[in-house]
């Protein structure tokens, strides 16, 4: 298991040859991950076919695997976790956001939306937002693609299993795990030091000198190891540039998934039975690992 990849993924609901889907895959050892490669995708069909081409890895997904339990709840639909998510699946984007806009139209201001238990510790928006950023959809078209792949995802569906049945039906250890990342957990942790500085941005006309430098910085601090997680991560010359010279952060946040990843793989090897995820994780909305 110790030779499995790791990777993380910084996500687009609707990826494209301007906005891809972005992989960055690694090897772990002895508290270090050392960075392979960047790759980009720029259709949900090759994303699907990524999730296919390594027959063993641990990845750090950045987009959320559940919805709150009580927006779950509250519209009457299924609390298993699987069947919720294939009756999500049937939706369309539009049907979506005309019923999340209701529920959040019969809500106070301040409360519109509902969040999961994760949200809080992980400092993330609502898993139901349909803008800025568009989660909603991101889950929409990202899960089901990983439960057709057949990705184990820990703490969702039944949090007992800890392992698939293979031809025979004897347990096996799943060979594929996916777990929900979010690359601005660990960036506020290696921005904190210095206050709130902003490290990316699409916007050309917002890629500025300031944010150039915070990459910079990130990455110094993630070659230190100077994070709660413990790991240092190893890269080449060629690499840091790339990562630095990414302005729209997706690179770097792909990397910052791999590194979460990396922790919750470190947690498995060393006897967890969960990945590192806190015991009593609701099994409908799941939990964002490292939070």
């Amino acid at each position: 298991m110790a030779s499995r990849l790791i990777a993380g993924c910084d996500f687009s609901s609707s990826p494209s040859r301007r906005k891809p889907i972005v992989f960055a895959s690694g090897r772990q050892e002895r508290g270090r991950v050392q960075l392979i490669g960047l790759e980009r995708v720029q259709t949900l069909d090759d994303f699907s076919a990524w999730l296919l081409q390594n027959p063993a890895w641990v990845c750090g997904f950045d987009l959320p695997f559940g919805l709150p339990r009580e927006l779950v709840q509250q519209l009457g639909w299924p609390l298993s976790w699987r069947d919720c998510m294939a009756h999500y699946a049937s939706l369309s984007r539009a049907q979506i956001r005309s019923t999340f806009a209701a529920f959040c139209d019969a809500r106070p201001v301040g409360g519109k939306f509902a969040h999961r238990a994760t949200d809080l510790p992980a400092g993330s928006s609502s898993a139901m937002k349909w803008v800025n950023p568009p989660v909603a959809y991101m889950l929409h078209a990202g899960v089901p693609r990983l439960i057709e792949a057949g990705v184990h995802l820990p703490g969702l569906g039944d949090p007992r299993a800890a392992s698939v049945p293979d031809a025979t039906g004897s347990p096996v250890l799943p060979m594929r795990v996916g777990l929900e990342a979010y690359p601005g957990l660990l960036a506020r942790e290696l921005l904190a030091s210095s206050g709130q500085r902003s490290y990316k941005n699409d916007a050309r006309s917002l890629q500025t000198p300031e944010r150039l430098i915070a990459r910079k910085d990130m990455l110094t601090a993630l070659e230190n190891g100077q994070t709660r997680l413990g790991l240092r991560i190893k890269l080449t010359h060629a690499q840091r540039d790339a990562l630095v010279d990414d302005a729209s952060g997706d690179s770097l946040d792909a990397v910052l998934c791999m590194v979460q990843a990396a922790w919750a793989e470190q947690q498995h090897l060393q006897g967890h039975p969960c990945y590192g995820l806190p015991a009593g994780v609701d099994p409908l909305e799941g939990w964002i690992v490292t939070a």
